[in-house]
């Protein structure tokens, strides 16, 4: 091979998806190829070039555009025009932005040479946004071949048939029952019908513990309003439901009647060291400083989990969990030092953490909403309560949060009407420290304690949201504040100075704008959801987002969040601080296009946000 033909071949070479070839068909590619020069202002393809071509850009800059003018891409160095390979391109124009010095081949002959590397040719015949739902789709099988408690039934997991006892047995008969069985719980049932449950820990504490007599009703001591979970879901929902609600057994119904019985234990025996047990774990503790030892093994769990292929999203589920776990574990060590609450309450947890999204070493966003019945005097007891609750959680490694949104913050600390004044306030005045604090308290849930205090208060914001089109606009407007870090032609805009120099900020410049960009949708359709795949997946076909749109939404979130996943472990195992900065440079090329086509998709939403605010 020739020098011309060998620096052609050099350049190639390093250009997905020409990176996926051999180099006996790189080298035949490089000989169909042709050099064109094209002159700015010029238009493509060249008077003498009638073929279907590929254009490859050695240096120069391209644009497409329809027949309207509207621009619909623009090509820089090393990147691949496709646009005159297939015959649907009546309607667009390629011009010249500048000077151009073009890598020409004929399509027929590149796909006779490199047709059956079906990676390579769906690069030319996909979109980005098919291209990067590929992508995707391989991600997600190969979480599938590692499957753990996010993809197994609970069919796989749940004991049957489930043993009851009627409402009118005594406690006596239901721990003799229990005993013979060697179970730890039952089912309280009147006339068949389910009525609660009671299990060893309500013998202990219910009967034994205050002195009821043996012979009362079982009834006395069980627990109502029993939660259930449905066959068809997955077995890490029971555990979000378990961990949420904090208890250890969940009765299992098909169509609403009763089938089974999972519980922690169930799950554990499956999964080991991991989340699972991490949280068993916890709920043993009985000091602050046991908690902080159980803490080290988050940056190893999230570790492991990234090595073995486990999607972004079980991640962020799995360490929120964790979370979740820590803060009930710490309440509940406080309510025994500070005793009884005065007044119900909720603790409640905010952004990432509510959202499910939490990875390791994440900071605190939390508050307290607290029951209407509240008095002056009550105050010192919450305060205390979370004084305490968040220096255990410091200590545990979530750093106090920056911009003290926490319940140590006496505006954090409300009542319920306070809380429903200041969603009011932040819908009907949405100035900038409003739409702010929008960022942080519409991503909000119930960690502990009574839920229907913000049920309650969420519910009359969705209604109000949902009619206040002012109130969308503002919020679309700062949404659009985050922008991806795409050039003027599609290049990569890097940090240009300080500690994170030439990096992409991945979190603020990729995952954000999505994060915003669902809320936005939730909020425009009543949507009580607060994790962004879960609030794209049911905006999907309503008048604020087209199922489409919301599938190339889902895919970007996914492929950031899994690098960001991986960058912050491979950070966490050299025993280094994780952040969200990520070096083009650490990823394969094809990850970098991937990267791009995701960019692309978050700029094509915010564009359209735009023009519709």
């Amino acid at each position: 091979m020739d020098s011309a033909l060998t620096e052609i071949s050099e350049f190639i070479q390093a250009i997905p998806p020409m990176d996926l070839l051999p180099s006996n068909i790189l080298e035949q590619v490089v000989k169909e190829i042709s050099i064109c020069y094209v002159r700015r202002g010029e238009s493509l393809p060249p008077k003498d070039v009638s073929d279907e071509n590929l254009y490859i850009l050695r240096k120069g800059a391209l644009s497409s555009v329809t027949a309207d003018d509207e621009l619909l891409a623009r090509y820089g160095e090393g990147e691949i025009c496709t646009v005159f390979c297939f015959n649907n391109n009546d309607n667009i124009k390629v011009t010249t932005d500048e000077d151009t010095l073009l890598y020409s081949i004929n399509y027929n002959s590149f796909y006779q040479l490199a047709g059956e590397f079906s990676d390579v040719m769906a690069f030319f015949q996909q979109t980005s946004e098919q291209r990067l739902n590929k992508k995707m789709l391989q991600v997600n099988e190969d979480a599938i071949l590692n499957a753990s408690l996010l993809n197994s039934s609970i069919a796989n997991f749940y004991h049957s048939p489930v043993v009851t006892i009627a409402s009118d047995a005594s406690i006596q008969q239901a721990a003799i029952l229990m005993t013979e069985k060697g179970l730890s719980c039952l089912v309280i049932t009147d006339n068949e019908q389910p009525l609660g449950i009671v299990t060893d820990k309500d013998i202990r504490r219910r009967c034994v513990a205050q002195g009821l007599a043996i012979d009362q009703p079982v009834s006395a001591i069980m627990t109502d309003n029993m939660a259930t979970i449905d066959l068809k879901n997955t077995a890490y929902d029971a555990l979000m439901m378990m961990t949420q609600k904090h208890i250890h057994h969940l009765p299992v119904t098909v169509n609403n009647q009763l089938k089974g019985m999972v519980t922690v234990t169930d799950l554990m025996n499956n999964e080991g060291q991991n989340a699972v047990n991490i949280i068993s774990v916890i709920h043993k503790a009985k000091s602050v400083s046991e908690l902080t030892d159980i803490s080290h093994m988050i940056p190893k769990l999230q570790i492991r989990m990234a090595k073995l292929g486990t999607t972004a999203d079980h991640v962020g589920k799995s360490i929120s969990a964790i979370t979740m776990a820590f803060t009930i574990r710490l309440i509940e060590m406080a309510e025994k030092l500070l005793g009884p609450p005065p007044v119900p309450y909720a603790w409640l947890a905010a952004g990432s953490q509510a959202r499910q999204e939490q990875f390791a070493h994440s900071d605190q966003d939390n508050a307290l909403i607290i029951s209407n019945d509240m008095q002056p005097q009550h105050n010192y007891w919450f305060k205390d309560l979370a004084t305490f609750v968040s220096d255990g959680l410091a200590a545990c490694g979530f750093i106090y949060c920056p911009g003290d949104v926490m319940a140590t913050n006496p505006k954090w600390c409300q009542t319920q009407d306070v809380w429903t004044q200041y969603f009011a306030k932040w819908i009907n005045t949405p100035e900038p420290k409003a739409l702010m604090h929008c960022s942080i308290f519409f991503d909000l849930a119930t960690v502990y304690g009574d839920s229907s205090l913000l049920e309650q208060v969420q519910t009359k914001m969705l209604k109000t949201t949902q009619r206040s089109t002012l109130f969308i606009a503002h919020l679309s407007r700062n949404a659009l504040n985050l922008r991806p870090p795409l050039g003027f032609f599609r290049d990569f805009v890097l940090i240009q100075d300080g500690e994170n120099k030439a990096t992409l900020d991945l979190k603020h410049n990729g995952i954000a704008p999505i994060v915003d960009l669902a809320r936005i949708y939730a909020l425009s359709e009543g949507i009580s959801s607060v994790n962004t795949i879960e609030r794209l997946q049911q905006a999907a076909g309503t008048p604020s987002l087209t199922k489409a749109s919301a599938a190339n939404l889902i895919d970007a979130y996914e492929f950031l969040s899994m690098l960001r996943m991986m960058h912050q472990a491979n950070k966490l195992q050299q025993g280094q601080q994780p952040n969200n900065y990520l070096s083009p440079k650490e990823i394969s090329k094809l990850e970098r296009e991937h990267l791009k086509d995701a960019f692309k998709v978050i700029k094509t939403m915010q564009d359209s946000r735009q023009s519709t605010y």
